[in-house]
Order: C-alpha cells, then structure tokens, then sequence
C-alpha cells in the first residue's frame, strides 16, 4: 500500500489523533459512521451543563473521527462553512478556516469496489477523479502520472467526505508549487 511515510524534524507524530467536526442530529451521525461506513463507536459523552455531546469513531489506523453536537449551535451554510457540492459535481471552495473535506485513505485495490459499496447503501458519491499534472488536474484514466484516485460523497449534514488511494511514491519534484499568501486572494465573486 502506497502511503507517504517521511520523518517529521520537530516532532514525533503519529497521526491524526482526531479530528473532530460539528453535527446536527447525532443520531444520525451514529448510524451513518457506524452503520454505513462501518466505523466503531469508541467513545461517547454528553458534555457539561447541557452543552452538548462529543461522539469518537475508529476511523482506522489509530485515527479517529470526533463530533460535537451542540444544543445551540447555528447550521452551516453551504458555499461558506462547506463546500456548496461534491468535486466532480459542482462549486468546491469553502471559507477559511473551514472544513473543505475529509478524505480518508482506502486500499488502491478495493477503491472501485468501496465505490459500489456505498452506492448500493443509497449514499450519492460523485464520479472517479484520477488526480495528475494536467492542465485540468484530472483524468478519464489511470496513467503513471496519475498521483492519487479519489471519490466524494457527504455525510446527513453535508460533510463533504472522500474515499482516496494514493497511486505513486512522492519525490522533492512533487514540491515544486510556490506557496500563495494572503494578498494573493482576490474578493469573492458575487454571485447576483
């Protein structure tokens, strides 16, 4: 299995611990974490005065996903606190500091199969994007410059999620992108 594996020079890290993210129905997040993408519940507790609850899923590998669910916190909106839709499928930019996606890593050999899986579950997944250098970054096909094949799909409240594998080794010509800054951002376009 191809997964990048480079030594850290600050610190020793293992991984995600968790990441953790904000639902509106934990019921549902429930079934879907644990029913649909099969991810054992691990931990769960409601938090102090009311506030809310904190949910953790065994996303694999050590890793967890978390949720919050809060009793009086607002509803996203799509376009600005998450994508608006799915890579493949329509508009993918989200605001700054927002959560754009999760991906979570799948063995390259059941990627098609995984894809099926979820389909006949009833989840709406987007199309395959095999990731490469060209111009449009995507392919109808796997080709050796293809870098990392991926689908997306969302969760009840529209977390844009995404089954990926990656296809080659990374090497220091995978780095050559220089880095944009803050000014380099241009206003929204409005969309009246």
């Amino acid at each position: 299995m191809i997964k990048p594996d480079n030594a850290n020079s600050e610190f020793e890290l293992g991984g995600i611990n968790h990441v953790a993210l904000v639902c509106a129905d934990m019921a549902k997040t429930v079934d879907f974490y644990s029913n649909v993408l099969g991810m054992p519940l691990v931990k769960s507790l409601d938090l102090p005065g009311g506030m809310g609850q904190h949910f953790f899923f065994d996303a694999g590998n050590g890793d967890c996903v978390a949720f919050f669910w809060f009793a009086q916190a607002p509803d996203g909106v799509p376009g600005i606190s998450a994508p608006a839709a799915i890579p493949g499928i329509g508009e993918i930019v989200s605001a700054v500091g927002s959560l754009n996606h999760l991906a979570f890593h799948v063995p390259a050999e059941k990627f098609d199969e995984y894809r099926r899986r979820l389909k006949e579950k009833g989840v709406r997944v987007g199309p395959v994007l095999n990731h490469d250098e060209s111009p449009a970054q995507v392919s109808a096909s796997v080709h050796p410059g293809v870098y990392v094949r991926s689908f997306y799909f969302q969760d009840p409240d529209g977390i844009t999620l995404e089954f990926a594998c990656w296809t080659k080794e990374f090497t220091t010509a995978d780095t050559g992108t220089v880095p944009r800054t803050a000014a380099d951002r241009r206003p929204p376009v409005d969309a009246r």
